[in-house]
């Protein structure tokens, strides 16, 4: 009997006899926050929509509903709150959920909505709480628009209708024959000024800037814009920048500025060159 003890002990040493554990490295290495996209942002969704905390479209993109939902989480877990997914954060998170990666991606590759948590279909969510919003971004006047996949998307709280509506024009005149992610950079190029100290602090002073925009230098600025670049405009303020933080973008085959050739080039989305 003392050897069977031995031999069970020395197999639980190794492993053998190991109780599963919710696997705490699940992510990869990288620090995950707003701005971010991909697959690390799919498991981070839908490990806060298991437990709860966020109620919106799992689509990879780490904008404000997702920056909410874990600044909630940190909060309830005693984590320091701060919007970003660091190794404490992730390993705490992987700890207390569950994530059927298979299960999750296989209904994003059909275009599926829904919750992962509780298996209710996100258009009843949203009906039922009138916002697909995790909650947490203070008071304020915002507004919803529909995506591409029919589910509503709001605007922060920081920005307003008229905002969404210039950046509109903005978009609309400066990149609507470009694929949506190359409008959707162009509005976070607006947005990355907006945060910069070299141009002016408000969306309306950036756009109107002198000699900033060619939409507002040829007039195409009032072009009554579409729908898809109200869409761009939003996925922007809730965080998504394709243009990985450039203030500055320009048609190769139309520039005339030399000195736009001068800038660090970041990435080329359709006709556009982004830049820092």
């Amino acid at each position: 009997m003392r050897s069977l003890s031995i031999i069970f002990a020395l197999m639980l040493a190794i492993g053998i006899f190991a109780i599963p554990q919710n696997d705490a490295t699940a992510f990869t290495e990288q620090q995950i926050a707003r701005g971010a996209y991909g697959d690390d942002v799919v498991e981070l969704q839908a490990r806060l929509q298991y437990l709860g905390f966020y109620k919106s479209k799992i689509d990879g993109k780490f904008g404000y509903n997702t920056y909410w939902a874990l600044r909630n989480f940190q909060e309830k877990y005693g984590l320091p709150v701060d919007g970003i997914a660091g190794s404490k954060t992730k390993k705490t998170l992987s700890g207390y959920s569950d994530y059927d990666e298979g299960w999750v991606k296989a209904q994003l590759q059909a275009g599926n909505q829904f919750t992962y948590y509780g298996g209710i279909p996100l258009a009843q969510q949203v009906k039922a709480t009138g916002t697909a919003s995790s909650g947490g971004g203070g008071g304020g006047k915002s507004s919803g628009s529909s995506n591409n996949n029919g589910t509503q998307t709001q605007v922060p709280p920081k920005y307003t209708d008229k905002d969404v509506q210039l950046m509109a024009n903005a978009v609309y005149g400066e990149a609507r024959g470009e694929p949506y992610e190359g409008q959707v950079a162009v509005a976070a190029v607006i947005l990355n000024r907006l945060e910069s100290p070299d141009f002016p602090n408000t969306i309306s002073g950036i756009i109107f800037q002198p000699l900033a925009f060619t939409a507002v230098a040829d007039g195409q600025i009032w072009l009554e814009p579409n729908q898809r670049a109200k869409e761009a405009v939003i996925d922007a303020m809730n965080g998504w920048d394709p243009s990985e933080n450039a203030l500055y973008y320009f048609n190769p085959k139309t520039a005339t500025s030399k000195w736009i050739w001068s800038r660090p080039q970041i990435k080329r989305i359709g006709e556009h060159i982004f830049c820092s």
